[in-house]
C-alpha cells in the first residue's frame, strides 16, 4: 500500500486537475476493504500516471476523455471532461474531439458517450 504521503500528493493532485477535492465515499454495502481499492486507484492515476512529466495535462486530458468515451465508462468520462476543461480544452475542442471519435469508435458508441460531454458542458456554463 502506498504511504500517507504519497496518498496526499495523489489527492492533492486530483484537486488540482478536478478543481476541487476527489471524494471516493465507500458505497452502501460496500466492505471497508473497498477503501483500500479506492485508494490505490487514486494513488496510481493521479499520483503515478498524471504526475509523468512528457504529456502536459492538456495533453493528458485530451487522451483521457478519448479513453474514456472509447470505452463507454460514463461516471469516468465525466471527471476525465471536468478535468480537461479544468485544463483549458475548450468545449469546441471536446466537440471536434467527438467527431473523430465518431470516425474511430463508431457513432452510437460516440452520440452515448457526448450526451455525458454535453451534461458536464452545462456544469461550465
Amino acid at each position: 500500500m502506498q504511504d500517507e504521503r504519497s496518498r496526499q500528493q495523489a489527492a492533492d493532485s486530483a484537486a488540482r486537475l478536478l478543481g476541487q477535492p476527489l471524494v471516493l465515499p465507500l458505497g452502501p454495502g460496500e466492505p471497508p476493504s473497498g477503501r483500500d481499492f479506492r485508494d490505490l486507484a487514486m494513488a496510481h492515476t493521479f499520483g503515478d500516471s498524471w504526475t509523468r512529466t512528457a504529456l502536459d495535462d492538456r495533453s493528458r486530458a485530451l487522451v483521457s476523455v478519448a479513453i474514456a468515451a472509447t470505452l463507454g465508462t460514463h461516471e469516468p468520462l465525466r471527471g476525465q471532461l471536468r478535468i480537461a476543461l479544468n485544463a483549458g480544452v475548450t468545449k469546441d475542442q471536446i466537440v471536434d474531439l467527438f467527431i473523430h471519435l465518431e470516425a474511430y469508435a463508431g457513432a452510437a458508441r460516440a452520440f452515448d458517450t457526448y450526451q455525458v460531454a454535453v451534461a458536464v458542458f452545462g456544469e461550465f456554463e
